[in-house]
């Protein structure tokens, strides 16, 4: 019996490093849990593309949208793991323990994590009518107007509503928030006029400001960003406390095979050195992790210390979500 058994477990092994071996024989799909058109989708278009040619096989983005990015990162926690689902999710994705009470994953638990991919400044912007000319009359304006100024977000968790937060915080005044399934429609309402502004990262507002579609107040950086010179930084607009960056990483269901996971992160490393991506990140206002992060061990030593830094920030500020 016993030995039937360990026979058993060794043809499940073998069968699993050979599958591993031959990874990937199919068509490869990369979950991003916000609406296309995003920040975060357009981050993850110019990674799979880069990684088809290195895995040889397509790399696909499945657009998974709703409940601040909560819905489509179950639904890689709860994947076959096999190395064909995976995940490209941002700083939501540490916040969601402390914002969602009935949370049906835990993110250091349910993953296996890939690397580190980037770290996006975020800018505040407003529709191209709206009053105030500067971040100082920003300020001023929405103090004297809270109860009519709409701030557009994501939805609970998701990065414009952490940066829409934390602004609120640093004025200490609230406004009416407007969330949305992902800021690509946000965006749309946004310069549309339906609302009147919001939080958004460079990888998404960049085109829209050197357009003249929306007017940009200011970036969340502590220097200002290379491809948008003319946007002061908050600190310099006079609010002090209000500095946030988006990080993404790649993530794997958990049990994903580490031959598999292996080859992931030498796809993904590659991506990364990718002329392109780097050329496309730099007009966005962003670029590529250094190699060393772009690991599981970093990503996974950064995904805990995130949920450590923000766990206390939510419940002072008593934002929850079900």
């Amino acid at each position: 019996m016993i030995k039937r058994l360990l026979a058993g477990l060794a043809a499940l092994a073998f069968a699993a490093g050979a599958a591993a071996q031959q990874y990937p024989s199919r068509t490869i799909s990369v979950i991003v849990p916000f609406a296309a058109g995003g920040p975060t989708d357009t981050v993850t278009r110019l990674i799979a593309q880069s990684m088809t040619k290195t895995l040889g096989q397509t790399v696909i983005v499945e657009n998974t949208a709703g409940a601040g990015g909560t819905i489509g990162v179950e639904k890689v926690a709860t994947a076959k793991p096999d190395g064909y689902t995976l995940l490209l999710m941002h700083i939501g994705i540490s916040t969601a323990p402390s914002l969602y009470r009935n949370l049906r994953f835990d993110p250091t638990k349910d993953l296996e994590p890939i690397g580190l991919v980037t770290n996006v400044p975020m800018t505040i912007i407003a529709n191209k009518d709206f009053p105030p000319k500067d971040m100082k009359e920003l300020v001023a304006y929405v103090k004297a107007n809270k109860d009519k100024v709409t701030y557009a977000n994501a939805g609970v968790g998701a990065a414009s509503h952490l940066c829409g937060m934390l602004f609120m915080t640093a004025i200490q005044t609230d406004v009416t928030t407007v969330p949305y399934k992902g800021t690509g429609p946000a965006m749309t309402d946004l310069i549309g006029g339906q609302v009147n502004f919001m939080c958004d990262q460079t990888t998404n507002t960049t085109p829209q400001i050197k357009g003249g579609k929306v007017k940009a107040y200011a970036v969340t950086t502590k220097q200002r960003v290379k491809s948008l010179p003319d946007v002061p930084t908050a600190a310099e607009s006079g609010v002090k406390d209000f500095e946030v960056t988006v990080w993404h990483g790649m993530w794997a269901p958990h049990g994903t095979p580490k031959p598999v996971i292996d080859k992931l992160v030498q796809a993904l490393q590659a991506a990364l050195k990718d002329p392109n991506v780097v050329a496309k990140f730099a007009e966005l206002g962003t670029e590529p992790v250094p190699a060393d992060q772009a690991t599981p061990a970093a990503l996974s030593a950064h995904l805990k210390s995130e949920i450590a830094k923000w766990g206390p920030i939510i419940k002072k500020a008593g934002v929850y979500a079900d």
